[in-house]
Parts: structure tokens; sequence; C-alpha cells
């Protein structure tokens, strides 16, 4: 797991490119003082693991799923990357919970100062602007930042000349890919809560269609059983989750 911090700015030195895969070769100078092979280091906000390091930076493989749901397929030797170690245990929590779990990309649109401020405006598909919300957790490239305005086809995010500077934001230009992940509570809410009938939520389905869980009629129906009231009120329950079910059943 990851903040969203980022610690420095690496260079892609080499890339060895397979028919659906790559191997990244990038250069540090913080980052290969405390890892060994395994370790998980995010770059760009993606995951990736260290197959081998040595004082100057490390190298990790990228499968065909990474590069078909990254901006890692466009990168080049010289490219910057936003790099960060994994979350230790007792370290502080800066940003929010970050997996390293790509969603997808998005294209910067706009980019315009505002005094000390920076916007940048994002585009993005439908399936990830459900997840953003105002005043909400976002990554871009790995660096936590907060959703500042959202609309039907995209987001800003308002940045301070700090985080501009020491992450790849200072480099970045409208008609730029960056990659994207969206909060990580939200999508396990809407998984676990609105399940579809027989499988799982996919991204982008219109909330019509989805159902309350499998596991919450079954919670209803032991109520039942157990001599609940029946009544209006838990005809209303029945209907979705309320603060009137959650309490009844120990949350």
């Amino acid at each position: 797991m990851f903040t969203g911090i980022i610690e420095e700015v690496g260079t892609i030195r080499q890339i060895q490119r397979k028919p659906a895969s790559a191997i990244l070769h990038i250069q540090a100078s913080l980052i290969p003082s405390d890892i060994k092979i395994g370790d998980s280091i995010a770059v760009n906000g993606i995951c990736l693991t260290v197959t081998s390091f040595h004082r100057q930076g490390f190298t990790a493989d990228v499968m065909h799923e990474t590069l078909d749901r990254s901006s890692l397929a466009r990168a080049r030797p010289g490219s910057h990357v936003n790099l960060e170690r994994a979350m230790a245990a007792g370290s502080r929590f800066g940003g929010h919970i970050v997996s390293g779990h790509v969603d997808g990309t998005g294209t910067i649109q706009t980019i315009c100062r505002d005094d000390n401020a920076i916007w940048y405006t994002i585009r993005t598909s439908p399936s990830i602007l459900r997840y953003v919300v105002e005043k909400g957790s976002i990554a871009i490239d790995g660096i936590s930042l907060t959703v500042a305005k959202v609309d039907a086809l995209s987001f800003s995010i308002s940045a301070i000349p700090h985080t501009v500077a020491m992450t790849t934001l200072h480099q970045r230009q409208a008609g730029d890919l960056v990659n994207l992940e969206t909060d990580i509570i939200g999508k396990y809410v809407e998984r676990f809560v609105c399940p579809r009938s027989g499988q799982a939520a996919l991204p982008g389905d219109p909330a019509k269609d989805l159902a309350p869980s499998p596991l919450y009629g079954a919670a209803v129906r032991e109520d039942q059983k157990a001599g609940g009231r029946h009544n209006d009120d838990n005809q209303e329950e029945r209907q979705g989750i309320t603060l009137k079910f959650l309490s009844r059943h120990g949350f």
C-alpha cells in the first residue's frame, strides 16, 4: 500500500520490450538506498516489483495488463516517473490509501495558474468518473491530490507549487496521458453493497442494473425467522440498507 506522497522523481534509462510486456530500468538516488528484491515500488502510481537493484537504480517487470491499463505503454528512455516505496507500518499517513492498481488513464485538457496554485483539468471515461467525488481523493500518476471540481466529462485538481515542483506535474502539458486511481473505499463499498445479480458490479454499469447484495437478502430472511417486527418500518428496510437495518445487525 502507498500514500501518494512522492519520494523522488526517477528516470527511465532503458526499456526492454517484449511482444506484450517490458522490463524497465529506472535510475533513482533515494529509492535504492532502502529496497530489496521483491519490494513494491509505485512508478507513476503503478505498483511494480523490484527484480534487481544497484546504487543508481532498479529494474521491474511490466506485464501486458499493466501496459494496457496505464501510460507506461507510451514511456520512452529519458521519461521521468514519480517514485514511492510501499508504506511502512510506523509511517505517517500523509496522503490517502493508494493501492498502486491503476483504474485507467486520463488526458490533461487544460493547465492554468490561479495565484500560487495550478489547476489541471483531466478528461477521462465515465467508468472512472463515477468514483470521482468533489473534495475526495484521487491519485494522478501516483500523486495524492484532492478533487476540486467534477462534471460529466472531466474533473479538476488544484496543486500547490511544492507538489508541482517535487513531482512530474511541472513537466506535464495539455494532451499528456496520466494514470488515474480512484479512491479504493468507494469501489469496495459498491462491490459489497450493490453487486449485480450473480456477478460483481462492473465499472460503468448504470445504477438501475444494480441489485441489493444476496447477503443482505439472507440477513433479512434470518431476521424474519427470528421474529423480527413486521411493520411499515421493516417493509421499508427490505427495500435497501438503512440506519435501522445496520443498527439491528450490529453495525
